[in-house]
Parts: C-alpha cells; sequence; structure tokens
C-alpha cells in the first residue's frame, strides 16, 4: 500500500492533502506517513521474531522527537552517538534499556562507547572504570 498518492492531480499522505499541511506549517516541511512507518517497523521486527532482538533505529538518519516518540511506542530503541541524542531519545521516550550505548549503574545514566570492529575490541583499548 502507498501511502503518498495523486488524486485528481493534487499529492495526498494517507487522507491528507499536502498543499493543506503546507499552507498550515509552510515550507519547506518534511512530510511522513504514520501508516507506512509503522508497516515498515513492524514488518523489520517480525523478520527477527524468532531471536531475541532490539532493533535500534539510528537517529542520525532523522531526530524528530515526533518519530522518535512514535517508534518507542512501537518497541525501538535507539542508536546514539552523543549527549544530546541521549537527551533527545529519553524525551521521545526511549527506554535506557533499549539505547545500546547507555549503561546505568548506581542511577546514572553513563554513554559508552560501542566498538565499531573487531579490530577495536582486541586493541586492548579498556572500557571506562565505570563499568567495574
Amino acid at each position: 500500500m502507498n501511502n503518498f498518492e495523486y488524486r485528481d492531480g493534487e499529492l495526498y499522505c494517507e487522507q491528507v492533502p499536502v498543499s493543506r499541511i503546507s499552507k498550515e506549517v509552510g515550507t519547506p516541511c518534511y512530510v511522513y506517513s504514520y501508516e507506512t512507518l509503522i508497516r515498515h517497523y513492524r514488518a523489520y521486527d517480525g523478520a527477527f521474531k524468532s531471536v531475541p532482538h532490539v532493533i535500534a533505529f539510528a537517529m542520525k538518519a532523522n531526530s524528530n522527537i515526533a518519530i522518535l516518540r512514535l517508534m518507542a511506542k512501537e518497541g525501538s530503541g535507539v542508536d546514539i552517538v552523543s549527549g544530546g541524542e541521549l537527551f533527545r531519545a529519553l524525551k521521545a521516550g526511549v527506554p535506557p534499556s533499549k539505547i545500546p550505548e547507555v549503561l546505568i549503574k548506581g542511577g546514572e545514566i553513563h554513554i559508552i562507547k560501542t566498538r565499531e570492529t573487531y579490530d577495536d575490541l582486541i586493541k586492548g583499548e579498556s572500557i571506562p572504570a565505570f563499568l567495574d
């Protein structure tokens, strides 16, 4: 199902004419389809249903609070790279347990650097002392 379509020469997102959105919020603006986002998330999540997993939406791809909130409600985690992104993720309702770069110790939230490759891991870089 395509949630963006032309009807009588006018572009619609779901049941809303995009021209109406642009009049209400101005341009330029980004227009997303709730139904498309949910459908794609659920299809991806369903592909992994037989194994334990957390889908972590890349905040770098889109840091819009409404999108993050929608993804969190569906059960998504978030992939972050900074304290600012952590703030946005928490504000959107993403549980810290679903943010791979977050470690909670003693009630405090810490960001840890994840290893990008196996070589990074075997170089002997130590994990910060708060992990002890």
